[in-house]
């Protein structure tokens, strides 16, 4: 089996090895179970809305089932209907409060993907026009040497 090269001094969060800074580690408890009632700003049986802790813009939030499972690929039909129909939801509510010219939406799925806390949450961050001095590529540039696709026609 190949060996996964990475850059020197560069670190990846592997479940059982050495903590990683800022990583969520499973013997703590999990920060989104239960959500504190003054945190919840949408919430239904399956899902919550929540404003995210560490907000990248004015808005910014997330979308959790109320089940613990580390990924979107754990989470049953349901918790995935009912955390779209709560997406919808938290859109409008934001558009009625800040405005925003447009949004960003992701997922984080496992470690090497940059989940920090091992109960999946779907973000969405508000864009506003400006924020960022060029935001073509939007979630591209977690690779910037590939981001910028449009330049090499």
């Amino acid at each position: 089996m190949k060996q996964r090269q990475y850059p020197a001094g560069q670190r990846v969060y592997v479940p059982g090895r050495l903590p990683e800074p800022g990583v969520h580690q499973a013997h703590e408890p999990c920060p989104f179970c239960p959500p504190p009632a003054d945190h919840i700003l949408i919430e239904r049986p399956l899902a919550f809305v929540k404003r995210d802790g560490y907000p990248l813009t004015k808005g910014h939030a997330l979308v959790i089932p109320r089940r613990h499972v580390a990924t979107f690929f754990e989470t049953t039909a349901e918790e995935r209907q009912a955390m779209l129909e709560l997406l919808d939801e938290v859109k409008a509510l934001l558009d009625r409060q800040h405005h925003p010219d447009g949004y960003n939406i992701g997922i984080n799925n496992g470690a090497a993907a940059g989940q920090t806390v091992m109960h999946v949450h779907l973000h969405i961050i508000p864009r506003y026009l400006g924020d960022k001095s060029d935001p073509r590529g939007g979630i591209r540039w977690i690779f910037p040497e590939k981001a910028a696709y449009w330049t090499k026609r």
